[in-house]
């Protein structure tokens, strides 16, 4: 089975990127909210591969706020192959995915980018993945629906997210609410 080229995989907020610093990061990607200014951490960090995105967490259009594009998929995509690229055959490294909590549009990105590395992994065992990288992990659903379409997955990882959100539900009940009263109920009503 194929692996990711890095094996240090983690996915922060904005407030944990301090606390990273010190834990030799080689490839960062940053998905920020349109108008939030670049995190000042990364002054303090060791050179490093870092491309930055820049839309809102949101999974239905919303006046005045910009939805997650294919395009955004596409540029996570772009991204994994530079850090294929620039490692290839090599274990060390540390990738950084981060967005403002470290919840969603960071793991949606984390789940395209290790799905995108082991194209033979199932998408069940890359969701365990991903619970084990950040266990508050509730993926973007509209970026998945992209990474499933652009990844060639044929809905399966549109399916083992429903599963995920159920896990989830049972694990952090107080979830339905806040995806509620986040615009995100369709995610919740999606759960298996």
């Amino acid at each position: 089975m194929h692996r990711t080229p890095i094996q240090m995989l983690t996915v922060c907020g904005i407030a944990e990127l301090p606390d990273q610093r010190e834990r030799s990061v080689t490839h960062v990607l940053s998905i920020l909210d349109p108008d939030h200014p670049d995190p000042e951490a990364f002054e303090a960090y060791d050179p490093h591969h870092r491309t930055i995105l820049r839309f809102h967490d949101i999974i239905l259009p919303i006046p005045g706020m910009i939805l997650p594009a294919r395009t955004d998929v596409e540029a996570i995509l772009r991204f994994g192959d530079e850090v294929g690229e620039g490692r290839a055959g090599h274990a060390e490294g540390h990738l950084l995915v981060h967005c403002h909590m470290g919840v969603s549009r960071s793991t949606a990105a984390m789940l395209t980018l290790m799905a995108q590395a082991d194209p033979d992994e199932s998408e069940d065992a890359l969701f365990e993945r991903l619970v084990e990288i950040r266990p508050q992990a509730w993926p973007n659903s509209l970026m998945v629906g992209f990474a499933d379409g652009l990844l060639s997955r044929d809905g399966r990882l549109t399916e083992a997210l429903r599963r995920h959100y159920g896990r989830q539900i049972r694990r952090r009940p107080d979830y339905v609410q806040l995806m509620q009263d986040l615009g995100r109920g369709r995610e919740v009503e999606m759960a298996a």
